[in-house]
């Protein structure tokens, strides 16, 4: 894992504790991609991984304590996260 993602994932854990490592990197990896192809799609030059993780960083810090909300809220996204035994409430 990459020093940027270990460090999302460390503090996604700090911040939420109904989630278990599995599933913050789960989450971190999600996030990652998102925001990467979404800036694609929307014609952006890539402006690297800093970025990225900066703005992967600021939905950790305004959404992190409360995503396994969001995978309770939102049943097409569980199948992401069903290899882990650890229920998401």
């Amino acid at each position: 894992m990459h020093d940027y993602q270990k460090r999302l994932v460390d503090r996604l854990l700090e911040l939420n504790q109904s989630i278990s490592v599995i599933q913050a990197q789960t989450w971190i990896e999600l996030l990652w991609e998102d925001f990467e192809s979404t800036y694609a799609k929307a014609g952006r030059e890539y402006q690297g991984m800093e970025i990225t993780e900066k703005v992967v960083s600021q939905w950790i810090e305004n959404y992190g304590e409360k995503l396994h909300e969001f995978v309770a809220q939102n049943p097409k996204y569980k199948d992401f996260f069903m290899e882990d035994k650890k229920k998401m409430n």
